[in-house]
Order: C-alpha cells, then sequence, then structure tokens
C-alpha cells in the first residue's frame, strides 16, 4: 500500500490541523533548486516507492534543506505530535532522497533511544552509536556507519540497555552535535515524539529547526496544536509539517487536478 503523504504548505491546512498560523510560512510557496556542486551530478534515489512518494520527498527535502542561501537549515529533528506518526520513516526516506541530490554527507543519528526505528528502516544491526557517543569522550563520528550510498551514514541509538540510557543534556549533545557538523554537510535526527518525551525540546535547541510528522485521520488537531505550543515554547524554530498517509476520497488522478 502507498504510504501517501503531504506537506502542509496551504494557510488553510496548517491553520486547520495546528490553529497556529506561524507555521504557514515554514515552507516557500516556490520550488528551489537544489544545491550541487558543479562536479556532481543529481541522481534518482534507489528507493521503492511510489512516484507520488518521491516526488512529496524531493518537495520536502528541497524545502528544507536546499533553498538558496546561508540560512538552510543543516541539523534538522524529525519528531511526531505522539508516537506511531511514522515520522522514522519519513526522516529515513529524507535522508536518501537528500543524499541523491548532494554531493555531502548525508548522517543520520538515532535520537530515540528507548524506541529506536532507524536501523530496522536500513535493515542492520544496532551498533554502538549516540548514547554510547554521549557517555564517552570518543567523537561521535567514530559511530558513524555507511549505509547504501557513499555519501549516507548512520548513527544508530547504542548498544546501551534502557536501564543504562544516558541523559540528554543540552550541552552534551550539544557538544556531540557540534563534532558532527565538522565532519557531515547535513545531519537528520530521528526523535521521540514531543508528547512522549521532554528530549525532543533539548534536540530542537541544538539542531537548526524541527520538521512535525502528523498521521491523517489519527492526529487529533488539540494534540498536534499543543505540540506545536510546546516546541514553540522551547524556543524551537518548526520548518513545517508532514501529513503521514494520506488517503484520498476520490481517485487520486482527479484530485490532483482539483
Amino acid at each position: 500500500m502507498s504510504r501517501n503523504f503531504e506537506l502542509l504548505q496551504q494557510l488553510g491546512k496548517e491553520q486547520e490541523m495546528l490553529g497556529v498560523g506561524a507555521v504557514a510560512a515554514t515552507f516557500p510557496s516556490t520550488e528551489p533548486e537544489p544545491r550541487p556542486s558543479e562536479s556532481f551530478q543529481a541522481t534518482e534515489p534507489q528507493l521503492k516507492l511510489e512516484p507520488q512518494e518521491q516526488e512529496q520527498l524531493t518537495k520536502l527535502v528541497q524545502r528544507v534543506f536546499l533553498t538558496p542561501g546561508a540560512e538552510a537549515p543543516r541539523v534538522v529533528v524529525f519528531t511526531a505530535s505522539e508516537p506511531g506518526n511514522g515520522s522514522s520513516w519519513i526522516c529515513a526516506r529524507a535522508a536518501e532522497t537528500l543524499a541523491a541530490q548532494v554531493s555531502g554527507t548525508v548522517c543520520l543519528i538515532d535520537a530515540n533511544l528507548k524506541n529506536p526505528r532507524l536501523h530496522e528502516e536500513f535493515e542492520v544491526e544496532i551498533h554502538e552509536g549516540f548514547a554510547d557517543a554521549l557517555r564517552g569522550p570518543v567523537p561521535i563520528g567514530n559511530f558513524a556507519r555507511s549505509l547504501g550510498r557513499p555519501n549516507l551514514r548512520l548513527v544508530s541509538c547504542g548498544a546501551a540497555r534502557e536501564t543504562d540510557l544516558p541523559s540528554l543534556g543540552s550541552e552534551r549533545v550539544r557538544q556531540k552535535v557540534r563534532e558532527l557538523r565538522a565532519q557531515a554537510d547535513y545531519i537528520l535526527m530521528d526523535a521521540p515524539a514531543v508528547t512522549a518525551s521532554p528530549d525532543v525540546a533539548v534536540l530542537g535547541a541544538v539542531a537548526d529547526g524541527v520538521v512535525l510528522v502528523l498521521r491523517a485521520n489519527s492526529s487529533r488537531r488539540e494534540t498536534a496544536r499543543q505540540a506545536v505550543e510546546d516546541l514553540h515554547a522551547a524556543n524551537v524554530r518548526i520548518l513545517g509539517a508532514v501529513l503521514n498517509q494520506r488517503t484520498f476520497p476520490i481517485p487520486e488522478a482527479i484530485y490532483q487536478m482539483l
């Protein structure tokens, strides 16, 4: 079954879902061009996705990461308004799509220490990673493992047991993200849901912004609005929202013509 999703880029849709007009301006209304280097030719992601899925992922990547200008985010946290919205899937596929569009290094961090998912998305074993980097002096880049593309890497959640998980202290996280910024061009962090953990505020504070994932026909408007208010209260920049698993009450081809 196709995993449909769309960017909430129209003022009416975002206000209806979130009740916060400020989010409406986060995605530009125009289609920015990718910024590959002169010697790099952008390629199609080697993903088994439906055409609409790939189209929406490309739009997401271009609008979040590849907007022309010095202020384009390099470190972005993906989170959900509540557990089960599919933010890990969106984060993983966005990283793959981004890695196909740029020559620079794209690094994923599984920062959902209690419920990690990124290793499952790429069908790899959990290895020493983010939790281990937070506990010791070893540079976080030493825990990055290559994935399918030469410029795509993963720092898994780490091999620690749940009872031995480190605290996500803001200064410690900031130090490790700063280390990785010097080695990777783009960093995508998969975080717990906003309503499930206070860690999102810590991660969002050290990143350039957050992408909030909602689930069609599941995410409650009040919960989504509260997630936005919590992020704003923590001074976390919301880059935009993604509506995941949208269903079409009419044939999709007709929907696209409306």
